[in-house]
Parts: structure tokens; sequence; C-alpha cells
């Protein structure tokens, strides 16, 4: 039996479709034309309903070429809108106020064809504004307006009514044989997972086609980015350069023959690849490397690198933009991208049509299950990639199995590679308890101990759990007998305070209290100080750990989880001097927030009971201890896999927040040049001018947010997006950042004007 039929979701309603004679509404102009109706208007100018219509049906279709749902985009594309043939639609293009319902519409036909085979049709077309529904609201909405459609079908040109709704996949369709409960789960979950995809290309396409007009025929996007090809000749070149002009030391010399191994590898045939490699040994270049390589042979279209924190996001994307031109990277991360759905801010959004995309975690998965337009229509684009997973081990326990099986998903269906690059490998793949693992992983280094072991570079000195925690004050003295030294702490007000116990002299600060641009700034100064005769202290939270690249001959980290405790350890002597760099791990005052953190702090704490002193060079230990933690841990603590396979589209988007929704705010900061970018987006507000406000943005918890606001301390710039107003630039600290402590006042210099 055909597959939405097994379901117990079912439209028990279909047999409402009874065709109705409606009076044909023929609208004549006062010359007695036919009148044009028409989908938008724009001043002085509008645009025809089947002008939109088919241009976007024809960019619907083009988007969906990636994983062979060409006809259903175009149907979807073609129907998205036929709502507006309404007489009350035009009206309200004339400056009537009143509430027009014409997204059903185009659901209404899909179901009237055929009530099974148009259900995901139905999804698709009623969420093209506000997002995907839940079943149960789609229904409801169906029920309610199931004469709509029969009240203007005579007005629509049948050119567009008589066409017929597309085969589904060929996966989606009955084989003969009775499919146990799971199987049924995991095929209602694929199909879940498709609907999203060409969801992704009609709304993409629709707010391509509506900012074009909107803005004067003018193309608003570009698509004159450099081939893979190019981009890769580009890229090959410039690490060649490197590699010939680097003097031969152990570590160059381990770099170059993981370089060499990541090229040869490219060829491979597509799926999930394990990049394990110690820190320090390259693997951020020579990954890029073999993605490109990859995406050559195959002819896929883009990368998209996927980092756990904004902190490494800019190092990255510049460290690419030297290397193959900044134009074809887009630096995209969930600051300032909507949280509300607006015109405004939808066509703002990122739809990620560059070849090299650099973003984060949280704005990758929490963007593949959402349900908004904004956040969805950059999907279709993630076919056809090569999806670097750069700190693969950072991924949240919580939503671990949806995560997975997503990934799983994207490789089996979507023309996706995926590569798990990582210094400290979590126990991710397929294995007996553990069904939900990724399938089938390859290897690209065979033998990555023998890498681990030739860049053993630190001694490492564990702490005495059965002791108590060590006091601000004596850290602070202990770490004042180094000249050149990094204290990483667990939480930003531990930094604030350790940091404020050290002499000013060469002291440094890093916390995700100061907007992007601000650390990079000061992650620049720190490399220079570290490689001269002068102090440098560095007090800093976890964001220096995953892939920031500082070298310090001494380190010290708050306990933590061991993948953590490790990274820490890549922050120090990661030249490979021959003097071994110093690791100190420490109790301290406080303990990990709530959540992952503080179950990995467990868990490191039952592996120390276990071994006084683990070896962080031996990945077999690694294994070891994300088995505990996983074991721990609920890997769907949001029920996210049983509310996809019941088609609950919005309650899955409120389910699956990497970061609690409602706990942090983004504001726009006073740093370097950010009143002139503020300017820029004002005048114009699109995803050019919002990318470049990226970087002078900072999150702030919201009973932060909400007391800036009720003392008059920020203002609402455009839509979503906020900024310190002038009397309070004082708040932002040009080394600490934003330091909010009641009571706030403007400044003193705007009082006494």
């Amino acid at each position: 039996m055909f597959l939405l039929a097994e379901m117990y979701l079912s439209f028990a309603f279909a047999g409402q479709f009874v065709a109705r004679q409606t009076p044909k509404l023929i609208r004549y102009s006062n010359k007695g034309d036919v009148m044009t109706l028409y989908a938008h208007s724009c001043k002085d100018r509008r645009q025809p309903i089947e002008d939109h219509l088919n241009q976007v049906a024809y960019m619907a279709k083009c988007f969906a070429e990636g994983f062979k749902a060409e006809d259903w985009a175009y149907l979807a594309g073609l129907w998205h809108d036929i709502g507006k043939y309404q007489q009350s639609f035009q009206e309200k293009l004339e400056g009537i106020e009143q509430k027009v319902d014409h997204k059903i519409v185009g659901a209404l036909l899909g179901l009237k064809q055929n009530p099974q085979i148009g259900l995901p049709l139905a999804f698709i077309i009623d969420g093209h504004h506000l997002g995907l529904s839940n079943f149960s609201t789609l229904q409801q909405r169906i029920k309610e307006k199931s004469s709509l459609l029969d009240d203007i079908i005579s007005d629509i040109p049948e050119i567009i009514t008589n066409s017929k709704l597309p085969s589904l996949p060929e996966r989606f369709l009955p084989t003969g044989q009775k499919l146990s409960r799971q199987q049924r789960e995991i095929l209602w979950r694929n199909m879940e997972f498709w609907i999203r995809f060409v969801f992704s290309c009609l709304v993409d396409a629709d707010f391509l086609d509506t900012e074009e007009f909107m803005k004067g025929n003018i193309r608003t996007y570009t698509d004159d980015y450099d081939s893979i090809h190019t981009i890769l000749k580009k890229f090959e070149s410039e690490l060649d350069k490197i590699i010939e002009n680097i003097t031969q030391t152990p570590v160059n010399i381990i770099r170059a023959d993981v370089l060499k191994i990541c090229r040869d590898k490219a060829k491979s045939q597509m799926g999930i690849f394990n990049l394990t490699v110690p820190t320090g040994g390259g693997k951020t270049l020579s990954g890029m490397n073999f993605a490109l390589r990859h995406a050559k042979h195959h002819n896929l279209k883009r990368i998209i690198v996927v980092i756990p924190f904004t902190s490494i996001i800019e190092q990255n994307a510049g460290e690419y933009s030297k290397k193959i031109g900044k134009h074809n990277v887009i630096e995209h991360h969930s600051n300032l991208d909507p949280n509300k759905e607006t015109p405004h801010n939808k066509l703002a959004s990122e739809n990620w049509d560059a070849p090299i995309i650099v973003t984060t975690s949280v704005q990758f998965f929490e963007s593949l299950f959402s349900n908004k337009p904004s956040r969805c229509r950059k999907l279709h684009n993630i076919s056809e990639s090569v999806i670097i997973l750069d700190e693969v081990q950072t991924l949240p326990t919580q939503f671990l199995r949806a995560i997975l099986d997503s990934l799983n998903e994207l490789v089996s269906h979507y023309r996706c590679s995926v590569v798990l690059s990582t210094a400290t490998p979590p126990a991710l793949q397929n294995r007996p308890g553990f069904d939900d693992g990724l399938k089938d992983i390859q290897k690209i280094i065979e033998s990555p101990q023998e890498f681990y072991q030739n860049l053993k570079r630190v001694e490492v000195r564990w702490p005495d759990i059965e002791k108590p925690p060590i006091e601000w004050e004596e850290l602070a003295d202990e770490l004042i007998n180094h000249d050149k030294v990094l204290a990483i702490v667990h939480r930003r007000d531990d930094a604030y305070q350790l940091a404020k116990l050290l002499p000013s002299e060469g002291l440094f600060h890093l916390s995700t209290l100061m907007c992007p641009k601000h650390r990079s700034d000061v992650l620049a100064k720190i490399r220079e100080s570290v490689k001269k005769e002068r102090i440098c202290r560095l007090v800093s939270t976890q964001l220096v750990e995953a892939g920031v690249d500082i070298d310090f001959p001494n380190v010290y980290r708050a306990l933590g989880g061991l993948d953590s405790m490790a990274q820490a350890a890549g922050r120090c002597n990661r030249e490979g001097n021959p003097k071994k760099g110093n690791v100190v791990i420490f109790l301290s005052p406080s303990q990990p927030p709530p959540g992952i953190l503080r179950k990995a702090f467990e868990s490191m704490k039952s592996l120390l009971n276990r071994n006084k002193s683990p070896d962080i060079c031996q990945p077999e230990i690694f294994d070891e201890f994300f088995k505990e933690l996983y074991h721990k841990s609920m890997l769907d603590a949001e029920g996210i896999m049983t509310l996809r396979q019941e088609f609950k589209f919005a309650e899955v988007a409120e389910k699956f927040q990497m970061i609690e929704d409602g706990f942090s705010k983004p504001i726009i900061v006073p740093y370097s040049d950010s009143e002139e970018c503020l300017y820029q987006f004002r005048e114009l507000p699109s995803q050019k001018t919002r990318r470049t406000l990226q970087q002078y943005s900072v999150n702030i918890y919201v009973q932060d947010f909400e007391l800036l606001k009720q003392n008059y301390a920020i203002e609402l710039i455009h839509d979503t997006v906020y900024a310190l107003i002038q009397q309070y630039h004082h708040l932002y600290d040009q080394q600490f950042g934003m330091v909010i402590k009641e009571p706030i006042y403007p400044s003193t210099e705007s009082l006494n004007l």
C-alpha cells in the first residue's frame, strides 16, 4: 500500500472536494479590455500573477535538480500564489484593508487532485509565508477553507489548474513487501526531510523573484562566483607556495604528509569520511583541499564548513578568503539571523548560493529542522555539497539522534559527502546498541595513532579530584609566575573575575561578550605578543579551544570533558618545540554550565577515578570517554525523531534549539567601524549589509537585554536588529566587551550636553 495511505495521518474530509457551479468573475478595465491580475504592487509598478508564478516555478525547478525533485518544485512554484486570483486580494492591492488567505488555495488544488499524493505539496504551499505547519494545524485549515478553491477556480487559467501532480520519489512508493513499524517510521522521516527541501526551493525562488520586483527589476543577488575548478587551482597554488617555503620541522613534515593523504583520497566514492588528525596537524587546510578535490571529481557545487563556535568562523573564513578570494566565501552564523518572520528580514536572509560557506553548527542544524521560510530557504543549496563538520566532537548530545539521522539522509539522497574533522574523535559510528550512528564511515587517515605519537609535544598535569578546588586568587598568583600563559575557564564571569586579579601589563581577555571583530583583533595582538619577548597572559572562555590558532608554552584549563582538555592542550606548543609545553588541569571554583558541559565534566571525573593520568595522545581513550558520555545522555531529549515522523514541523522547530530560544539576544556594539556599517544597513537593509553587521554583534542574556531596553540604552534599527545608542557606548569595554551592571547610566559627556 502507498506509504501515505499506511499512515494514520489521512484527510478524512477528502470527499468534501466537490465541484460547484460558480459564476466566472471576469474583470474589465475602463476601456473594456480584460484586466490583468497582479501578485505584487510597489509604488507605481505591478507584477502580473502569471509572470510571478512562471518565474518562481522555473527557479524552483532549477533549485531542485540536485535531489531529483524538479517536477514537484515546479508545481509548487506554479500553484503557490493562485489564491491571489481572488477579487479580495486584488482589492487589497488597491489599498482596501482586509485579510485574505491566498496561501491555502494551491494546497487545496493539490489535495483535490489526490488527497494522498497531494499532502506533501499542501504542507509546502500552505507554509510558504508563515512556515511549515503541524499536520493537525494544516488539517484544520483545510477543513475550514475547503470551499475557497471552488469559489475562484474558474478565474484561474486552465493551463495552471490542468497541471498534474507528478509521481513521488521511488523510495516512497510501495514495494509489495509489508514494512515493519521501524521501516515505516524511517520512511516517514525521510519524507518529512524531503518536504523541507522542496519547501526550500519554493521559498527561495519566491523571495528572489519578489525581491527583484520590489527593487525595480535590479538583481539583488549575485552569481559571479568562481567555479569549484578555479577555486581549487587557486587554493592548491597558495598551499604549494607555503609548502615550498616552510622550514622542515617535524610538525611541518607531518602537516605535509596529512595534506598529501587528503589529496590522494579525494577521488574516493561519495559518503561519510573521518579526518582524525591531532591538533596542529593542519587538518583545516588539508580538509578543505580534500573537499575541493572531492567536489571537483564528483561535480558538486559547494563546500559547507560547519564550525562549533563563532570565535573561529572569522579565522577560518579569513584563511579561505586569502587563498581563494573573499567574493567566493560567505561567513554566516546565527547572530542577527532573522528570528522573526517579517517581509524585510525574509528578503535579507541568507540562501547560501556561494561556493564556500563557513557557518556554525547552530545555524546549520537549526536550519535543517526549522519550519520558517527565512531559515529554510538555504536548504536546497546544501544538496550537492561537501559538508565539513569541524570539531565534530562538539555536537550536542541532546539532539544527536536527529543530527546523525539528517547526515545519513543527506549522504543517501541529496548528493552530499560529509567530512568529520576532529583531533578528538567521538564515537559516532553505527554499532550494536547505537543503531542511529553514522554508516560506512571511510577513514581518510588510516592510522592516525602514528601522527599522535609524533606530535606529542606537551606534558599534562592532572588534578587530584579528591582535593578541594583552587581559589581564583591562588590561581592568579600561579599564573603570574609565567610571562606567557593561557588560562581557560568555564564561564564568561569566571574569565572576567580572574582577569581582574592579574596585572594589566600584557593582559588579554577573550569571551563571547566581545564582538567577533574585537576578538579577531585581540587574537592578532596575542599572536604577535607570544612571538616576541614580551609578557602575554590570556584569560579566556573555551571559545579559544576548537581550532583557534594560538600557541602558548603554558596552558591552564579548568577540568571539563576529555575532548576539551585535549583541545586546550592543542593551544600549547603547537609548533613542536623540543622543550615540551606545560598543560595544567585544575579544579575550578565554579562548575561548568548545566547540560552537556556538566555531563562531560562528570564523565571526566569518572575516567580519572579509573585512570589517574589518561594519555590524550591515544585515540582509544576518547572512544571510552564518549561512549560513557553518550550512555549518560539522552540522545533525543526533546523527542525530535517522533515529532518528525508525525509531521509536526512547527513543534520540531520549537524543540530543536541548540541554543535555548529566548536565552540570549544580539545587539550591535560600538567597535571599530561599526557605526559606518550601521549607517549602510539603515540605508539599505539587505543580505549584504546584514552580513557586515554580524562582526559587530554580541549575544547578551535576555534579562540584560530587557534592562538595556528599559533604560533606553538600545534602539531598534530595523526589524530585529538592535544597537547600543551613543550615550551608552561606554558599556562596551575595549578590553572585556559588554559589561552590564546595575544601575545603568548614560555617559557623563552626554549628561553635560
